[in-house]
C-alpha cells in the first residue's frame, strides 16, 4: 500500500498537541525511524565537534562528514557508531522518501536498537 504522506501532518499536529485525531501507525513508525537516526547522528556530530574539535559542515554534507570520521577511526567503538549510523541513515531515507516500505514494523525496532547501540558507544568514548 502506498503511504499517505499527509499522515505526517496528522502526526505533527499530534506531537504539537494540536491533533483532533491520532496519527496512523505507519506515520508513527516512519517518524520513529527518523528520530532514532537523528538522536544518534546529532550526538555523534556533537562528539566530533565538542570533544575532538572538528569543524562540522553546516550543510547536508554534515551527514557524510560525520559518518566518514567515525568510519576512518579504527577504534571498535567508532566503528560501531559508523556501522549504526550507516544503517540508520539508509532506513531513514527509505522512511522519508519511499511510498511503500515493506517490513516497516520490524525495521522500526531494528532502528531503535541501532540508535541505542550507537548512543551507548558514544558514551563510552
Amino acid at each position: 500500500m502506498i503511504f499517505d504522506w499527509s499522515e505526517y501532518l496528522d502526526l505533527a499536529k499530534e506531537l504539537a498537541g494540536e491533533a483532533t485525531a491520532s496519527a496512523k501507525p505507519e506515520a508513527r513508525r516512519r517518524a520513529a525511524i527518523g528520530l532514532a537516526y537523528y538522536a544518534a547522528f546529532i550526538l555523534a556530530r556533537n562528539h566530533l565537534r565538542d570533544k575532538e574539535g572538528h569543524s562540522i559542515p553546516r550543510t547536508g554534507d554534515a551527514h557524510r562528514y560525520v559518518a566518514e570520521q567515525f568510519k576512518l577511526n579504527p577504534d571498535p567503538a567508532y566503528q560501531s557508531v559508523a556501522s549504526s549510523l550507516a544503517k540508520l541513515r539508509l532506513y531513514r531515507l527509505q522512511a522519508d522518501y519511499v511510498d511503500r516500505y515493506p517490513g516497516l514494523s520490524g525495521i522500526v525496532n531494528i532502528a531503535l536498537r541501532l540508535s541505542e547501540e550507537a548512543i551507548a558507544s558514544l558514551k563510552s568514548l
